[in-house]
């Protein structure tokens, strides 16, 4: 923090102090470290942040932050190893941990990507089209989105040290926003050789990411306007954040992803011997076991018809005892580890006896302190490590409460049986807010009626069948591109999202003005601009010689009914309004035979294209393409073309240059408007440089 690696007063670590927190191996209870922050100046930290970390980073657009992503990302890569044999004493088998770090530096090269190619190579985001304020143009608004003033503070879950950093710094990177991460106590040794790993690789921007381990109590009374939460962790803990008057009146941004009774409902189709009912019982003991269960995104309710409920507990029950080996994941075979903490173990053991006394019946498994895989590869009681048996609750009464608001946060789950589509929907529903929700069926009318009913209450929706069964990434994989939160219980954020997660990091401000003056404020040219025509052709200009507003102004052509015909009959386009002049009067669209849109737009081509080897690389598309008046024989066009949005590729010899296209024809009158894309070199050729 603040630029160097601070400790607390000696005291203060040492063992028995009363500020200092024992974290032990989740398997054999050695102590790993002793957590403590006492003397922490957190006001400095957040401070440091807000100034020089909000320097370094303005500093920087949107593709140099991404570029700094990907080369974080190959830094981890690099030294991953390590934090795999760190990540195994949290009780995460190699397949675990590869769901945390290498899903973790998975989300770095995402957002990596997804800067480059959906954000400009700017510090200012426009956001939706122009909104025309005047009948002449004079006066226009725009929506642009700009960085927080202040500091992300990430406050993360125990389950997943390096992907839950990873995932909320990503966005905040890319958005400019230093981050402080506060990582949970239990796993959070591992976090703090992520973040290590990235301060020794000296790519970091001074005061864009700091670390903070242990207690704050004192944290949101720290905060002010500008400053941004993102928590993760339990739907009470949240609730009693959201309270402070930071969050009530300071202005502070809060974003919650809190635990979630997530659902998977099995379709009425899909009976035993389906491929969706074992898809469905391979999906189920996934979830159960993979990081013993500790995951957010878990199936806490799995929803199945009443006539093959027996058949899913014997499906079931045999795949754990095929498939699940539990112990130290050091000892070789073993395929689910121990909970983070024996505190977590105790809590999760708990859980399942309110569960129980609710009326469930563990019809897999046993709350009994289970024989385990040792790391010498023997199997016996290992009483200091975390370890719990997978267990399957079932519920006969499916409206119990319990089962719809108690979470046991590990390899726990209940079973509830329905009838109908809409009893299967309502008991989803019955969770309060959900992260996630599956549905296994092959038949699409039951899919879209169940999805239709749940998708209120879900953040995201998987539907598994026979055809993505093998490619579907899972119920419980939260994906960089897609949303990552969910309403109510589940705390009504979205982490993640693609370029959505950026922007909460970012203030959407309306801005009102004349074309010049939005065009100074966005970089991007608003028709009514000064634009400048030259003497030298646009596309005679590289990246480094062309200006927003540089402009070519065409001859004109005009349209033959010959041209038409030729178009028609090359093309093979001989849509009546093209060729049938009664037909095409009669549409009361046409005034008799017009022109095609797409012949305009070829020939606009010709009019304002430059045919010589030079800058201009490829043209790669058109965007936004409307035609507006139609053109007659006899009609003549023009084209105005003017660079629009310059977007240099940090990594590539050349940018991307946006050029506003405006057909008209004799009279003055708009033809059709469009966006042309091309490919420019940053730098002339040497041939081409004018004398």
């Amino acid at each position: 923090m603040q630029g160097a690696w601070w400790a607390p007063d000696a005291d203060a670590g040492a063992s028995g102090a009363p500020n200092a927190t024992e974290v032990r191996d989740a398997s054999t209870g050695e102590v790993i470290a002793r957590v403590s922050t006492e003397g922490l100046d957190l006001a400095g930290a957040l401070e440091y942040a807000r100034t020089t970390g909000h320097r370094s980073l303005a500093a920087l657009t949107f593709h140099q932050r991404a570029v700094l992503l990907k080369r974080f990302a190959l830094a981890l890569t690099e030294r991953k190893d390590e934090l795999y044999a760190l990540s195994a004493r949290t009780g995460a088998t190699k397949a675990d941990s590869w769901v945390d770090i290498d899903g973790g530096i998975g989300v770095l090269f995402s957002y990596s990507g997804k800067g480059r190619r959906e954000l400009p190579n700017s510090r200012v985001h426009v956001d939706g089209p122009v909104e025309p304020l005047s009948k002449d143009g004079s006066f226009l608004g725009r929506h642009i989105y700009t960085t927080l003033p202040g500091v992300a503070v990430q406050i993360n879950a125990f389950n997943f040290p390096v992907w839950g950093s990873l995932e909320k710094f990503a966005p905040a990177f890319l958005a400019g926003m230093p981050t402080l991460v506060k990582p949970a106590t239990p796993t959070g040794y591992l976090a703090e050789a992520m973040v290590r790993i990235l301060v020794d690789s000296g790519l970091l921007p001074e005061g864009s990411l700091q670390l903070v381990s242990g207690s704050v109590p004192d944290l949101f009374d720290n905060l002010r306007l500008g400053d941004l939460v993102g928590f993760t962790g339990s739907a009470s803990t949240a609730e009693s954040l959201r309270r402070h008057p930071s969050v009530q009146t300071g202005g502070v941004r809060f974003t919650a992803e809190t635990d979630s009774i997530n659902a998977s409902v099995l379709g009425t189709d899909a009976t035993a011997g389906t491929p969706e009912f074992d898809a469905y019982v391979r999906q189920l003991v996934t979830e159960m076991t993979t990081k013993a269960g500790q995951k957010c995104t878990a199936i806490r309710r799995a929803i199945v018809p009443t006539a093959v409920a027996d058949d899913v507990v014997e499906a079931v029950r045999a795949r754990i005892a095929e498939k699940t080996v539990l112990g130290d994941p050091r000892a070789d075979g073993v395929t689910m580890g121990p909970l983070a903490s024996t505190a977590q173990r105790d809590e999760v053991l708990r859980q399942v006896q309110r569960l129980q006394d609710a009326g469930g019946r563990i019809v897999v498994g046993s709350t009994d302190a289970p024989e385990v895989r040792l790391v010498d590869g023997a199997t016996g009681s290992a009483p200091e490590g975390a370890f719990v048996s997978p267990v399957l609750l079932r519920f006969d009464d499916a409206q119990a409460d319990a089962v719809h608001g108690v979470e046991a946060f590990g390899p726990v789950s209940s079973l509830l049986t329905y009838d109908t589509a809409a009893e299967a929907a309502a008991l989803v529903n019955r969770g309060g807010g959900s992260l996630v929700t599956s549905i296994a069926t092959h038949d699409p009318a039951q899919a879209a009626e169940l999805a239709t009913r749940i998708a209120p209450f879900n953040g995201r929706m998987l539907v598994l069948d026979r055809d993505d069964a093998r490619s579907s990434t899972g119920h419980g994989s939260p994906l960089p591109g897609l949303v990552h939160g969910g309403p109510g219980r589940a705390g009504g954020g979205e982490e993640l999202g693609g370029i959505r997660a950026v922007l909460h990091h970012m203030q959407r401000t309306a801005v009102q003005g004349s074309p010049e003056m939005l065009t100074a404020l966005t970089g991007v040219w608003h028709a009514g601009a000064t634009a400048h025509v030259g003497d030298r052709h646009p596309f005679r200009k590289s990246l480094a010689e062309l200006r927003i507003g540089d402009q070519i102004v065409s001859a004109s052509r005009e349209v033959t009914l010959d041209d038409i015909e030729t178009f028609a009959h090359f093309t093979g386009d001989t849509f009546y309004a093209h060729m049938d002049e009664k037909s095409a009067a009669a549409n009361p669209f046409f005034p008799g035979r017009v022109a095609h849109g797409y012949l305009l737009v070829s020939w606009a081509a010709g009019l304002f294209v430059d045919p010589e080897p030079g800058p201009v690389l490829a043209n790669y598309g058109l965007e936004n393409l409307r035609f507006i008046t139609p053109v007659s024989p006899g009609d003549s066009i023009r084209v105005e073309l003017t660079a629009k949005q310059i977007t240099p590729r940090e990594t590539d010899e050349y940018g991307e240059v946006r050029w506003d296209a405006v057909i008209r024809n004799q009279h003055d009158d708009l033809v059709a408007t469009y966006d042309v894309l091309t490919l420019v070199s940053k730098e002339p050729t040497a041939e081409k440089v004018p004398a």
